[in-house]
């Protein structure tokens, strides 16, 4: 994660001028709107269970299905419809009694997953694709055993055997969809491990990584999944983080280093100082994340179930009318009621509720998986409409990694090496860039640094404190024009500045560089592409804003805007029209973030819980930045295909269902309906799985230098 604390002429050469914010924990900041964390009525609770409870809800419908089967077989062949359809004749006493007998088992114990639901949902007032089987199957099972006791009509126990047995393998087909988007999140929980290597009084020793608490030493040996995140404290090795990031390649880490738990140890042997519990570590919070997520429901899923409500109210309504319709133009008892069975069945809105959060549950972990974390789904689905996305520069557009390039002093009394010593004082122990940069310069040239007393930040423009008796502050030159009516001209526009003041006297300053990355020119010719206009906004000086923007194509470049002022700046840019989307740190530019229409912190390493985004890019690159726009674009297309076909598929099917073609000989059963229902879910559950993240492949060009952000 970037460093959180401001710094000159660093972070927007104004904005990073040394807060110090990872001091301090951030304030809590107004979330979007558009979460709400109730499931759906219509298939969202079986999602939500684990993948135990999907397993066990898999093998209770296959249970069932094989039961039913093996009943279905003899009532067919007692059934005296098919007898006289395929011509043959059994004779058995009483074999009204014995069907009903076998129908009543496949009724109560096959139908049963269904009634229940049936119960719920009277219970809950919200009725839904339970009650309308519940109420087909009681219809057909009650009206064909009062044929028995002397109601004159035909029974249709066989089609009642046949739609039950066929709804049951339709939901056991689909529960192993809906497990399969289930373990997509099981996929992230399994990654850590279950044992860690402690050293306790110089002993190595295992113990579950349950237990492992703050500041412990475990030991990663090659080929071992990390147990914790932390620290390297001795050893280095490559690190596979591909299925925490997306970053395919194995990351170099050293002494010094962080590590996130459940990534996978390369070659080497590595002693980690654990940083955070379990419960606390980076994969604990992208579960939480990706749970709540895919629980929120957004103005799609919304859409979805006020149209299954519909849908069930329009089921009920067909049915009863064709009944009616079919029993007043004079057709038997018995057909009227097939009719109205086979319309309810048919007009089932289970697609339709498995439509949106099947493609939740997997766009959602899938997006994880690539380093993609949704905190707002309603956000994620909008990336459609983003027409300008905003860009921070330090650590997105360029690497974030600074190196001194001159040190002037401007004073006799101090020396090019005193600059640098005094401005590292104040530096030591910082995680910043330009802090950092300015570490390894000292480290270089093997300098002495003196210690520095009373540091406290400058909030916008940069950090004093005591250095050898005297009040030091390093700033930026925004700051520094107060102390010099002429600040020294920069010769590189692609150099940021650092100011040392001793008292209200300018003594020196240091120069240094950033290097633009290399994914960022391709990232950005893919938002033209998808005709996203692009901004670069910047507390650098003019002339590093455009150097930057032209470097990459960024299409336009605000600069010299202090923090505060970046979400004024927001504003104005929505007010064009336009539906913009703004990248920055998650902490240090949260009033802009929130202001935007999608706010996007970038580089959040372990930290993923204390960021206010809407979504969350692990990784701090432009190619991220994109393929999180093409797979919001990708998951709402499976959404609206997923709405078109449940919806589409009544259109068409509940005419047929009703009999408008039966003078053409096109007449539906109640089990063709249930076949036809049955697909239907399936083909969604099906469109849900096949969605998945194609990253941009990018066009990387040259390093090239430049200022900070």
């Amino acid at each position: 994660m970037k460093d959180q604390h401001m710094h000159p002429t660093g972070k927007d050469q104004e904005e990073m001028q040394h807060e110090h914010a990872h001091h301090h924990p951030p304030g809590d900041h107004a979330k979007k709107t558009g979460q709400e964390h109730n499931m759906n009525a219509h298939g969202m609770e079986m999602h939500h269970q684990s993948p135990a409870h999907h397993e066990m809800m898999i093998k209770d419908f296959q249970k069932r299905f094989f039961i039913a089967l093996a009943l279905t077989i003899p009532i067919f062949i007692l059934s005296p419809m098919i007898q006289e359809w395929f011509n043959f004749s059994i004779h058995i006493p009483n074999s009204q009694y014995l069907l009903l007998g076998l129908a009543t088992v496949v009724f109560l114990y096959g139908g049963w997953p269904f009634l229940s639901g049936w119960i719920q949902e009277m219970k809950s007032k919200n009725p839904g694709m339970m009650t309308l089987i519940g109420f087909a199957i009681t219809v057909a099972y009650l009206y064909s055993s009062a044929t028995v006791f002397g109601l004159s009509g035909k029974d249709f126990y066989w089609e009642l055997a046949t739609l039950i047995l066929i709804m049951l393998l339709g939901h056991w087909i689909e529960m192993r969809s809906i497990l399969g988007a289930s373990n997509d999140l099981q996929s992230l929980v399994s990654l850590m491990p279950s044992t860690a290597h402690v050293i306790r009084d110089g002993k190595e020793m295992d113990m579950p990584a349950a237990q492992l608490e703050k500041d412990q030493v475990i030991v990663i040996k090659p080929g071992e999944k990390i147990a914790a995140d932390g620290i390297i404290t001795d050893g280095n090795s490559n690190i596979d983080e591909s299925m925490l990031t997306g970053e395919s390649t194995p990351v170099a880490r050293k002494l010094g280093d962080k590590v996130i738990a459940g990534s996978l140890n390369g070659n080497g042997v590595i002693q980690v100082k654990v940083s955070h519990t379990n419960a606390d570590n980076y994969l604990s919070q992208v579960v939480k994340l990706v749970q709540g997520a895919q629980q929120a429901k957004s103005k799609t899923q919304l859409l979805a179930d006020t149209a299954a409500k519909w849908l069930t109210i329009i089921a009920l309504t067909s049915g009863l009318i064709t009944f009616f319709a079919w029993w007043l133009s004079g057709a038997e008892l018995s057909y009227a009621i097939e009719r109205m069975v086979t319309v309810i069945i048919t007009c089932c809105p289970h697609a339709l509720g498995l439509a949106i959060p099947l493609v939740v549950a997997r766009s959602t972990a899938i997006a994880a998986q690539n380093g993609l974390l949704i905190k707002n789904r309603t956000a994620f689905e909008n990336a459609r409409k983003i027409n300008i996305m905003v860009f921070d520069k330090t650590g997105t557009i360029t690497v974030g990694k600074f190196e001194v390039n001159r040190v002037q002093s401007i004073h006799p009394d101090y020396s090019h090496d005193d600059i640098l010593s005094i401005a590292a004082a104040l530096e030591q122990g910082s995680e910043h860039p330009i802090g950092q940069g300015i570490m390894e310069k000292v480290k270089e040239l093997s300098l002495e640094v003196p210690n520095a007393t009373g540091a406290h930040a400058i909030t916008g423009k940069g950090i004093s404190g005591q250095v050898n008796g005297k009040e030091i502050t390093v700033g930026s030159p925004s700051f520094a024009k107060q102390f010099i009516a002429q600040l020294p001209a920069n010769p590189d526009a692609g150099e940021t500045l650092v100011f040392v003041i001793a008292g209200d006297r300018i003594i020196g300053y240091i120069g240094l560089s950033d290097s633009i990355r290399p994914t960022a020119t391709g990232a950005i010719k893919t938002l033209r592409e998808q005709h996203i206009k692009t901004v670069l906004l910047t507390g650098d000086n003019k002339a590093v804003a455009a150097s930057v923007s032209k470097a990459v194509g960024i299409d336009k470049y605000i600069a010299e805007v202090l923090p505060h002022e970046k979400q004024k700046t927001i504003q104005k840019l929505q007010q064009t029209p336009a539906f913009v989307a703004m990248t920055g740190d998650g902490v240090n530019d949260a009033p802009a973030l929130a202001q935007a229409d999608i706010g996007i912190a970038v580089g959040s390493g372990s930290d993923v819980a204390a960021e206010t985004a809407d979504i969350i890019l692990v990784n701090s690159d432009p190619e991220d930045i994109v393929n999180l726009v093409l797979f919001g674009k990708a998951t709402y297309r499976k959404m609206i295909q997923n709405l078109a076909w449940a919806t589409g598929y009544n259109i068409v099917t509940i005419p047929l269902a009703a009999g408008v073609l039966y003078k053409q000989g096109i007449i539906m059963s109640p089990a063709i309906g249930a076949v036809l229902m049955s697909i239907s879910t399936i083909i969604v559950a099906i469109n849900a799985g096949l969605l998945h993240l194609k990253k941009n492949p990018g066009q990387d060009s040259p390093p090239v230098k430049t200022s900070a952000k």
